[in-house]
């Protein structure tokens, strides 16, 4: 049995609660070896779990600040604590882009959404430029169904300038690749305080979604959670 898409708006709403929201999904093909649905059985159906732009950053802040201070991984286990909660709700298994085994959740959201990396990594959204993330999936133990993925024109194949690989003081994304040492070298020394305050230079110079930049302080959260 194929469940209606009004199932997939009741998840949306009760992920809406939290700021997050329903990045799509799709059912897996016979061939391929998904991981287990909530009865142990190989799952038939995922669906992403993410945000976009600020909005469940006050939540996860309300959250954090319920909790003691010097929580290990707290953004990890918000959403844990958030999508598990849905996960219970709509008989589905909550896993996250950290829990091992690792899901290869970049690649399903590319299969989703149609969705290609920018330069630096990051999925490309025609909307939300490189300001979204992924939180993490639920998965099913039957099909659902998914409105057909929307043609999507990749933002980055117009774009001459490449401001993205530009901006960063040690060049830490190139053609070859980004360069962690040198990125995380720079973020942790004396002429990184720039980085360490609002964020990656290279992602903050993409003139694309520049409505859902993150704020500098959760920008400051995250390059803090890089550099440790």
């Amino acid at each position: 049995m194929i469940a209606g898409k009004d199932l997939l708006a009741d998840m949306a709403a009760a992920l809406a609660e939290n700021g997050l929201i329903l990045r799509g999904g799709f059912n897996f093909e016979a061939q391929e070896s998904p991981p287990q649905g909530p009865s142990g059985a190989p799952a038939r159906a995922v669906v992403l779990v993410g945000q976009a732009g600020a909005s469940a950053w006050r939540h996860f802040l309300d959250w954090r600040g319920r909790r003691p201070a010097g929580l290990a991984d707290p953004l990890d286990s918000w959403s844990r604590d958030v999508i598990g909660g849905v996960a219970a709700r709509f008989n589905a298994r909550a896993a996250g882009p950290n829990d091992r085994p690792f899901l290869p959740i970049q690649r399903w959201a590319m299969r989703a959404e149609g969705l290609k990396p920018s330069p630096l990594g990051i999925l490309m959204h025609p909307r939300y430029g490189l300001w979204h993330a992924y939180r993490g999936v639920l998965l099913f133990d039957r099909e659902l169904s998914f409105p057909q993925p929307p043609e999507v024109v990749h933002l980055c194949d117009s774009c001459v300038e490449k401001p993205c690989l530009k901006s960063c003081p040690v060049d830490a994304y190139s053609g070859d690749g980004f360069a962690y040492q040198a990125c995380l070298s720079h973020v942790r020394g004396p002429d990184g305080a720039a980085c360490r305050t609002t964020g990656c230079l290279d992602r903050n110079a993409c003139p694309h979604g520049a409505a859902y930049r993150y704020p500098a302080d959760a920008q400051a959260f995250h390059m803090a959670a890089f550099s440790r």
